[in-house]
């Protein structure tokens, strides 16, 4: 059962892009993250910060919007960062492969709704808000997470 283990503000970009680095640190392969929030939220910063801290690099990541998939490749695995907007069917999310990318690759999914029951039980769920003065972000995940995430702080 997945319980909130976080809730932090995100004053700014500098604010998504610390916490972005420090979960990125934790990641291994089979890790999904699941991204949640209205068009504005963060999600998609959050992303792009969290693929360059794995890269260790400044990185062009662009938004998937239209590609559906991206991915990357670092030292320990490949990285697949799937927005999921435009598709009207679980079935389309499996089509693209993702059932062998959550075994096999450290996966970030934006509007993970779209995947129905084919999201992986064993996600890391960050739910982003928009607020008019900054953003905050709600973390939570089954186990193993509380102890993976131990220690994180913004």
């Amino acid at each position: 059962m997945a319980s909130t283990l976080f809730e932090f503000p995100l004053a700014d970009e500098g604010a998504t892009s610390a916490l972005a680095s420090q979960i990125a640190a934790r990641l291994a392969p089979g890790d999904t993250l699941l991204l949640e929030g209205e068009i504005g939220a963060g999600k998609s910063a959050f992303a792009r910060a969290l693929i360059r801290a794995r890269l260790g690099r400044l990185e062009d990541v662009p938004s998937p919007t239209f590609t559906l998939v991206q991915t990357y490749e670092d030292d320990a695995s490949d990285i697949w960062h799937c927005d999921l907007y435009r598709l009207t069917h679980p079935d389309e999310a499996l089509e693209l492969g993702l059932d062998e990318a959550f075994e096999t690759a450290i996966c970030l999914i934006e509007w993970p709704d779209r995947l129905g029951d084919a999201a992986p039980k064993s996600a890391l769920t960050l739910s982003f808000v928009a607020n008019t003065d900054a953003h905050h972000v709600t973390i939570s995940g089954p186990n193993p997470w509380p102890e993976r995430l131990r220690g994180l702080d913004v």
